[in-house]
């Protein structure tokens, strides 16, 4: 690989139509593919060295399950989703700086009240199983998260579509049923995945794509073992031979086996052992702030959570500074009780930040008149959910209210615990747009809308938005959002988390993205040995 093979790559990947960079970029902001940037982060003319390809990465990671599975639809934790991305393309990708630009899709146009969008599809990619990756393929994909059945997370971005098609084989139509200038970011998804047509049921769990690795061994909640894809229509990326990705739960596990060079790469750094990570040599601490946030969703429909005054006496009871010193060892920014972080540029800084006052918070628990003063919260001793709760009980003392923690098993967490009971921990990673974090968990009709939060007037305001190519008036539209979920919801906030990760020095990369973990779930891609 040399220079002028990533030149031509990062050229096809960016080519556009004049008609999409006049109405494309009015919509998406004139930088949606223009970045300056190869997709891994490296200068086109800068000094990097080309990154090098072989050798085994080995991966020790949290966030695995053996619940875990490989179909798109039912991703939800880092492990799947991972390794989900190591196997599969989108048609779109969103680079290290939040612009969106193409992957599968070498090419968009669109109309001019975004309600209309044409795709079209590279010519030279093949999928695992040596069939050419056609118009079909992607429009059977995108299906597989639609209809009243669908159990995908995805499912809510897509009820907007109305019709999908092709026209030929290297064409894609979307029509929608009104516009929506956020459309490409939404194709972005970790779900929306393009698999074979004829890929159905158990199919999908043989993990066959058109992606940089090629699966050998899935072990859910155990082991990925994957090796470079010899085909693959990226001449910049993946790098390394082979792939293994190792569930490894506990964090000081994890940290053992950086140090004792077992793995190359951990997420979830136990952040009280960063300042002693950072006197070995050999290893590299990986600090990315971000919009990941740790959240507390209780049931707005549910009793006694459906009590308003109970909700505000729980956000003002809880301490994010001690939180963010505590739990988060400085890593981290304060939250709002809402899910727009400070990094977003529609995020509203006018808004007062809700503070910590065990009055305020004695007040409203006195008002709401409960029988009893013993809240239920339903924790697991992972991501460091525990110690959250552990702080927050402490914290409602001096409100006068008990925060009766139930511990949960770990396993089966996302599927017994989350939704399910009507407050927990959770956490989310950050989405590009407003307009995806509501339309996935805060909306009436949001798949995860975990705190079963239901405001109509949140519900228009996300609707006229969606279709607003007035940038200051969407502003103001996802402020009053904003301001919605932070008073009326059911969902505290306390902080946003960096991400920090580490690697050993032989790991080398790009500029990281701040979307996900692991460089947005992309490391095993992006990332190579020096």
């Amino acid at each position: 690989m040399n220079m002028d093979d990533n030149n031509d790559f990062l050229l096809n990947q960016l080519k556009i139509s004049r008609r999409r960079f006049l109405s494309g970029a009015a919509v998406l902001g004139a930088s949606l593919a223009f970045s300056p940037l190869l997709p891994h982060g490296r200068a086109i003319a800068g000094t990097d060295p080309i990154p090098k390809r072989g050798g085994r990465f080995r991966m020790g990671m949290a966030g695995g399950h053996t619940t875990d599975s490989l179909n798109p639809a039912l991703l939800a934790d880092q492990v799947e989703i991972h390794t989900n991305y190591a196997l599969r393309n989108n048609l779109v990708e969103v680079d290290h700086l939040g612009n969106v630009i193409p992957e599968l899709a070498q090419s968009w146009d669109v109309s001019s009240d975004a309600s209309n969008w044409t795709f079209m599809l590279r010519k030279d990619v093949t999928f695992h199983n040596g069939k050419t990756m056609e118009a079909e393929d992607v429009i059977s994909s995108i299906r597989h998260h639609m209809g009243k059945d669908s159990k995908s997370g995805a499912k809510s971005y897509l009820d907007q579509i109305q019709e999908i098609k092709a026209d030929g084989k290297d064409k894609v139509i979307f029509n929608l049923k009104g516009g929506n200038a956020d459309f490409p970011y939404i194709l972005n998804d970790y779900h929306l995945t393009i698999f074979p047509s004829d890929d159905t049921g158990n199919n999908l769990e043989k993990g066959i794509g058109t992606g940089g690795y090629i699966l050998k061994e899935w072990e859910p909640g155990v082991r990925a073992f994957m090796v470079r894809n010899p085909n693959y229509f990226k001449a910049g990326r993946a790098h390394f031979d082979e792939v293994e990705i190792l569930v490894i739960e506990d964090a000081n596990a994890r940290t053992n086996a950086l140090k004792t060079n077992q793995i190359d790469y951990m997420n979830r750094v136990e952040l009280k052992t960063v300042h002693l990570m950072k006197r070995i040599k050999d290893i590299e601490i990986l600090r990315v702030p971000g919009g990941h946030q740790y959240a507390l969703p209780m049931h707005t429909d549910v009793a006694p959570f459906n009590n308003k005054d109970l909700r505000m006496a729980l956000k003002y009871g809880i301490s994010r500074e001690e939180l963010i010193k505590q739990f988060l060892r400085g890593f981290g920014t304060m939250g709002n009780d809402h899910p727009i972080s400070p990094s977003n540029k529609y995020h509203d800084d006018t808004i007062p930040q809700r503070k910590y006052d065990p009055d305020k918070a004695a007040f409203h628990f006195k008002k709401a008149g409960l029988a009893s003063n013993i809240i239920p919260f339903h924790s697991a001793e992972t991501a460091g959910f525990l110690d959250i709760a552990t702080l927050y009980k402490e914290q409602l003392k001096k409100a006068g209210v008990n925060l009766k923690i139930v511990k949960e098993p770990v396993d089966g967490y996302w599927s017994n615990v989350w939704l399910k009971k009507p407050f927990c921990n959770c956490y989310w990673g950050v989405r590009p747009t407003p307009d995806m974090m509501f339309s996935v968990a805060y909306t009436s009709d949001a798949k995860w809308n975990d705190s079963h939060f239901k405001n109509n007037e949140f519900d228009q305001l996300v609707l006229a938005a969606r279709t607003e190519l007035d940038d200051k008036k969407r502003k103001e539209m996802y402020s009053r959002c904003q301001y919605l979920i932070r008073d009326e919801g059911g969902t505290v906030i306390p902080f946003f988390k960096d991400y920090v990760e580490a690697s050993n020095t032989r790991v080398a990369h790009g500029p990281l993205s701040g979307l996900w973990e692991s460089d947005s779930h992309r490391a095993c891609e992006r990332f190579w040995f020096s």
